[in-house]
């Protein structure tokens, strides 16, 4: 039976699959408060990670630019200036970066400056007051996370871990850091993907609805 657990089904459902999270509940829900706490201050949400952490850092942003299980629709604010039949189609979202992108850009500091900091020049361009910085790291060590999640710091983000058992050095840099039980990477990557979207599903229910307004 799940106890302590703040009242949301999202949470509950993920516990009944994986039961293994249960002591991390109240903390996704926090990660979840984090995300619309940005949102609603005007920022950005940055997320960053490397092969298939890199996969999930889009995924996860993918979740949040259109609609997850819910349609969105825009409101009527959102849609002066549209033709009708795009307003209809067009889905409310939320400004998130996956930082696995932006390929020049990256390329061109692992040439020009350092490889481990190509995510870290990212944060410098594109984090602004009341952004939310996301590094995924299995083992919590990725260089180029932690560099990322070391310049949020400084400039006054948010920053969210999502690593395997031990945090690894990005933990050091976060304001909240997400742990999974479990120590391979494989495993550690079956149990982030449902994590994340169980944060998505928090988001949509408490912000992305037809009566809040972003600034």
């Amino acid at each position: 039976m799940v106890t302590n657990m703040p009242p949301y089904n999202h949470l509950a459902d993920l516990i009944g699959r994986c039961p293994q999270l249960e002591p991390m509940a109240a903390s996704i829900h926090e990660a979840a408060d984090m995300f619309v706490a940005c949102f609603l201050q005007g920022g950005n949400a940055l997320i960053a990670g490397n092969g298939g952490s890199a996969a999930d850092a889009d995924h996860w942003s993918g979740e949040l630019l259109k609609g997850f299980e819910s349609r969105r629709p825009l409101t009527a604010n959102e849609r002066v200036g549209l033709p009708p039949e795009m307003g209809e189609r067009l889905q409310r979202a939320v400004p998130c970066i996956p930082l696995s992108g932006f390929p020049a850009l990256r390329t061109a500091v692992a040439n020009d400056i350092d490889p481990s900091l190509d995510f870290a020049q990212l944060v410098m361009a594109l984090g602004r007051s009341g952004s939310l910085f996301v590094g995924i790291s299995t083992s919590g060590m990725a260089a180029n996370v932690c560099n990322a999640a070391q310049v949020a710091q400084a400039r006054g983000l948010k920053v969210l871990g999502l690593t395997g058992k031990s945090g690894g050095r990005l933990s050091v840099h976060c304001d909240l850091c997400l742990k999974v039980p479990e120590t391979r990477t494989l495993l550690v990557q079956e149990l982030h993907l449902p994590i994340y979207h169980t944060i998505c599903l928090l988001i949509e229910e408490q912000l992305l609805n037809e009566r809040t307004v972003f600034p």
